[in-house]
């Protein structure tokens, strides 16, 4: 069984803004901003890579680390569900995939169950890639961090206040220890966004004065539970249905939009209020989770974010944001990226695969000695988000220090028996 870990005590919010500034610094902008001398890297050396989570995004990310330049192979594996590591394994071999002679996985670094990630970590890899569902990754970072290895993790970092409060605990001792800690909020290492914040921070739209963020798409894959699963096997097999694993669709999807308003305002809100329910994705195979929310988010100067997500079929799909100056505005998604007012730009220049680029950074950083750490961002969006979701399940206001400190979800021992579907929020209600 996995034990949970102690985590330090809530920071305030101003040592959390401290920290917020600058993590989409490349390599040498990065040793310059810092001032210090860099550490040694690995130059053209060997980088061994652990993947602990083989689904569809965890075999995807470790593909793209293993096509940065260099010499990387993947040498270990784990997973809860053996199936999901022999596919992931399978696709990653398949000479189609592009790197399928850089998977040196033996069959005596495959490991399955819920301690598989220790056994990852104690293998000899350099760099470890986090993909399980949210709710473990805290506990897994902070592993991955006492145990000396670079990380590379997905959003969001945490699921409730005290995973976040870990993650930043975890992110700090790692930045100590010169690790390097890749977050995958991939818009961050994506030319357009790149050049469209340069200028938002230069003032080409002046004093950012709102903004709209959204994520309304259709439904989302799902798994009919099989008659040999237990609770706890369906609820991971569909975790995105289930708050305790993914934190909803606000934190586990929509926070990316969510992060590029902090990132342009370089600063998390105070205090979000917002609705939301369930009406449409009402079978129980859905588990419990919303499928919409509405939040206004405001932040300390006065102005607000105002936020939608949905995952409904037959509605207006949206993916996008939108920032709103005192000299024009700036409307953002992958693809356009466009200033209307008194300096107008569109972006021209080259589009790259974001999803590539940030693992091409990462990498990059650990062989110059300059190792990036986006651990304290990961954290703030994660915890914007879920501040929005405390806000639509309770129908009330909530504030930043409120939902930071609020406590852990799910189970704290695991294994696969018994684990009833806690009921459907109500705002209002309890």
């Amino acid at each position: 069984m996995m034990q949970n870990s102690d985590h330090s005590p809530s920071p305030s919010r101003r040592e959390f803004l401290a920290g917020s500034a600058g993590l989409a610094l490349s390599v040498p902008m990065l040793a310059a901003a810092t001032g210090a001398p860099r550490p040694a890297g690995h130059g053209e050396g060997l980088i061994r890579v652990g993947l602990v989570g083989c689904g569809g995004r965890g075999t995807g990310a470790a593909r793209q680390a293993l096509s940065t330049k260099g010499d990387v192979k993947l040498v270990a594996m784990g997973d809860a569900f053996a199936d999901r590591l022999q596919g992931s394994l399978g696709i990653l071999e398949n000479p189609e995939s592009g790197v399928a002679e850089r998977v040196k996985v033996e069959e005596s670094h495959r490991f399955v169950g819920f301690d598989a990630y220790e056994k990852v970590l104690a293998s000899d890899i350099d760099l470890v890639i986090l993909a399980t569902p949210p709710h473990f990754r805290a506990q897994q970072f902070a592993a991955a961090v006492k145990a000396g290895k670079h990380v590379f993790m997905e959003k969001p970092v945490a699921v409730d206040g005290d995973g976040v409060r870990q993650v930043l605990a975890s992110a700090q001792e790692a930045k100590q220890k010169k690790l390097a800690v890749g977050v995958g909020l991939q818009r961050h290492h994506q030319y357009g966004y790149l050049e469209a914040m340069k200028r938002v921070h230069a003032g080409e739209i002046g004093e950012v004065l709102a903004a709209r963020a959204y994520w309304n798409m259709g439904e989302l894959w799902v798994k009919d539970r099989q008659p040999e699963w237990s609770d706890m096997e369906w609820q991971m097999r569909n975790w995105l249905y289930f708050t305790w694993l993914s934190g909803d669709h606000i934190v586990e999807q929509h926070i990316h939009n969510i992060d590029v308003i902090n990132w342009a305002k370089r600063a998390h809100p105070i205090r979000a209020q917002g609705m939301g329910g369930r009406q449409m994705r009402t079978d129980p195979k859905f588990g419990h989770i919303f499928d919409h929310h509405a939040v206004q988010f405001e932040y300390a100067d006065g102005s607000f974010m105002f936020s939608q997500c949905r995952q409904m079929v037959g509605c207006k799909n949206d993916v996008s944001e939108h920032l709103i100056g005192s000299k024009g505005r700036c409307d953002m998604n992958t693809g356009n990226w466009e200033i209307k007012g008194e300096k107008p730009w569109r972006y021209t220049g080259e589009k790259n695969n974001p999803y590539q680029t940030e693992h091409d950074d990462l990498f990059a950083s650990i062989r110059a000695g300059a190792p990036i750490n986006e651990g304290r961002q990961g954290a703030e969006s994660s915890m914007t988000a879920i501040m929005g979701r405390m806000a639509t399940y309770s129908g009330r206001q909530v504030s930043w220090d409120e939902a930071l400190a609020s406590e852990r979800l799910g189970p704290r021992d695991y294994g696969f028996g018994d684990l009833p579907t806690p009921p459907v929020p109500m705002p209002g209600i309890g």
